[in-house]
């Protein structure tokens, strides 16, 4: 019986954008192109680790749907900008950083105070317009690591400072994932497959470490499931064994206290005899 072929070739490009990247796998055995394509586009857009914007406190706004003085954007406006705000977070804690800006000028994600637990990618990114040469703007911004998308729900009920404005966080360094399947010609077979992977990044991860970040992960997933089996039974079968030798105990101790007890009772049978 004819075994399943393995893929010979991987290739990565670069694409015709920045952050953009090609992933070519081949030849893939007859219809193991969409397979193994649905299952690294899945892991690539929810599971890989990534940093982002949890929470913010921002200088004279109790809530996101107040207004700041002197400042274009309402507080819904610069909150959406953050989102969009990339990033490295250095540490496993949630690390604050610090903005203040003062007189007329266009607020970028470059007037971040620096810190070294947090890399910020795209420092042009404005976030901001000050109206006014009397106006500033004054943020606490609060980043922190995770995977996938993370709702303020999900977090639980946590007591923050007056003026905390939770934020949901999209954590995945991957923005787009594309999938093409072509034909190729492997002697005279010409239904095998090429695949092609389009990976779109942040700019925090290259397509290639997201790419075999995906294949570990699966990777481990798979392992566990061929591993779980035999190690369950061999627990069952440990656990089998010490009960049958702990009842066994059991049973000889019971035993010996039958003896001593049937003992006892002929020493006390009858009277002694009188001298």
């Amino acid at each position: 019986m004819q075994n399943i072929a393995l893929p010979q070739k991987i290739e990565f490009q670069k694409g015709d954008e920045k952050n953009r990247g090609l992933i070519t796998i081949e030849p893939c055995y007859p219809g193991y192109g969409i397979t193994l394509g649905n299952s690294l586009r899945r892991i690539l857009l929810s599971s890989l680790p990534g940093a982002a914007i949890i929470g913010v406190k921002i200088k004279g706004a109790n809530h996101e749907f107040s207004t700041i003085s002197n400042i274009k954007e309402d507080v819904l406006g610069v909150v959406l900008n953050l989102k969009q705000l990339r990033l490295k977070v250095y540490s496993d804690d949630v690390v604050k950083l610090e903005l203040n800006v003062h007189g007329e000028k266009e607020v970028k994600a470059s007037d971040i105070t620096k810190n070294s637990q947090v890399e910020i990618i795209n420092s042009n990114l404005v976030l901001a317009h000050i109206t006014d040469m009397a106006g500033s703007l004054s943020m606490e911004i609060f980043v922190s690591r995770g995977r996938g998308y993370e709702t303020i729900e999900s977090r639980g009920e946590k007591k923050h400072e007056i003026g905390y404005i939770e934020i949901d966080s999209v954590f995945s360094p991957i923005l787009a994932v594309g999938i093409n399947v072509e034909n190729v010609r492997v002697g005279k077979m010409t239904n095998w497959e090429k695949l092609v992977l389009n990976v779109l990044t942040d700019g925090t991860i290259t397509s290639e470490e997201a790419f075999r970040q995906a294949v570990e992960i699966l990777i481990s997933q798979f392992n566990a499931l061929i591993n779980k089996g035999p190690k369950e039974d061999e627990g069952l079968k440990e656990k089998d064994e010490i009960v049958m030798v702990k009842e066994a105990e059991e049973e000889k101790i019971k035993g010996k206290i039958v003896e001593e007890i049937n003992k006892n009772k002929t020493k006390k049978r009858g009277r002694p005899k009188k001298s």
